[in-house]
């Protein structure tokens, strides 16, 4: 398995945009990767942005936001309010949004969804992820859910066990209006991260896997 750092060394500060189309994506998909780099990378920057977070689950992406990040969180969680399952239909606005950032962001690193993610949501957040970000490094995070949608990533990131723990109590203690969906559990989460880490040789065991299209070396 061969191994890159980022900039080649490990002090370099890192600035990081991580998108989701809801509110518990960007915490599902990519959050043990989030605490890992802070670790390793003590004073990036990070960007979160969520698309359609409304009401209780506006609150949720917020709280969330701030238990993966803290003060490493630029400003505030940028929180948008399009309806679940109908961006596609109001794609130019998500597009605008995109637009926004990219004149005010110019990350190192990039998460989003994965773009043969079944859900029509993470698919368009996806698509527009690579129609603006056309000279970054994406990194693409996988959701598990009944679609039954999970490919073979081609990247991962080891993590250790404790990181695994951290990742999942602060899904658990964050996003209480989801615990009673019956994928909703610890042990899917603690799972997928365990068959990652197995496909990886990860040392811990446990890892997050993506989705790298284009990289350079």
């Amino acid at each position: 398995m061969i191994k890159l750092s980022l900039g080649g060394r490990e002090d370099k500060n890192l600035t990081l945009l991580c998108l989701g189309a809801h509110s518990d994506d960007i915490e599902i998909g990519c959050g043990g990767t989030i605490l890992e780099l802070q670790d390793r990378y003590p004073d990036s920057i990070i960007h979160w942005v969520v698309f359609s977070a409304i009401g209780v689950r506006g609150e949720e992406a917020r709280r969330a936001a701030n238990l993966f990040a803290g003060s490493r969180i630029a400003g505030e969680p940028i929180l948008k309010e399009f309806r679940d399952g109908f961006m596609p239909f109001v794609g130019a606005e998500v597009k605008d949004v995109m637009e926004e950032l990219k004149r005010t962001i110019s990350p190192d690193l990039v998460f989003t969804h994965n773009r043969r993610d079944a859900h029509q949501d993470h698919q368009l957040i996806a698509e527009l992820t690579w129609n603006t970000f056309r000279d970054h490094l994406v990194m693409e995070y996988e959701i598990p859910k009944f679609d039954g949608d999970l490919g073979q990533p081609n990247g991962y990131v080891s993590l250790s066990r404790e990181v695994c723990q951290k990742k999942i109590l602060y899904l658990m203690d964050a996003f209480e209006s989801q615990r009673g969906k019956r994928w909703f559990e610890e042990s899917t989460f603690m799972a997928l991260m365990r068959l990652r880490g197995m496909e990886c040789n990860s040392p811990s065991g446990h890892a997050e896997a993506f989705y790298l299209r284009k990289v350079s070396l």
